[in-house]
């Protein structure tokens, strides 16, 4: 993991412009993914201060991303944690070394005591990811979300600072 530069944007908008990735994620990740879209995004991780979206990088190339969003008000202490990564990385256990990473620096810089995720439940992919970086499943949110066109689930996961489990 590291910070997103300017110079990424080619290896974003490749990696991120796959319908595999973008129907895991929410609407508000374009698909298609455009040079345009990688230059705001980019543009927009460099500007929030403290950093909070990081590229996962192989070899130098931003192949995915992950970051994570604080709350506000009564939940400021927890903070909704997402990621992606590129088809052709999948299945190496990258996600999970980053999700392990990012959590461990959102808590320990940041003070939280919660970090969630809430993958589609047909993802399974990031249910594995998410159980092997210690998150615990604590509920399935029914017919909570449309992608698509078509109700779907969403389970919620979350990592609790302390936690021995």
């Amino acid at each position: 993991m590291r910070s997103w530069h300017p110079s990424d944007v080619d290896s974003l908008t490749v990696h991120a412009n796959n319908r595999n990735v973008a129907i895991n994620l929410r609407d508000r990740f374009p698909s298609p993914y455009t040079r345009r879209d990688g230059r705001e995004f980019i543009k927009m991780a460099r500007r929030m201060k403290p950093e909070s979206f990081f590229a996962i990088a192989v070899g130098g190339e931003a192949v995915g991303g992950i970051g994570f969003v604080p709350g506000h008000d009564v939940e400021r202490v927890s903070s909704e944690i997402g990621y992606w990564l590129g088809e052709a990385f999948w299945g190496r256990g990258i996600v999970t070394d980053a999700l392990i990473a990012v959590t461990r620096y959102a808590i320990d810089t940041h003070g939280f005591t919660r970090l969630f995720a809430l993958p589609f439940a047909h993802n399974q992919a990031s249910c594995r990811v998410l159980e092997k970086a210690g998150y615990v499943l604590e509920g399935r949110l029914r017919n909570s979300a449309i992608k698509e066109g078509k109700l779907v689930d969403q389970l919620q996961y979350a990592f609790i600072a302390g936690d021995s489990k």
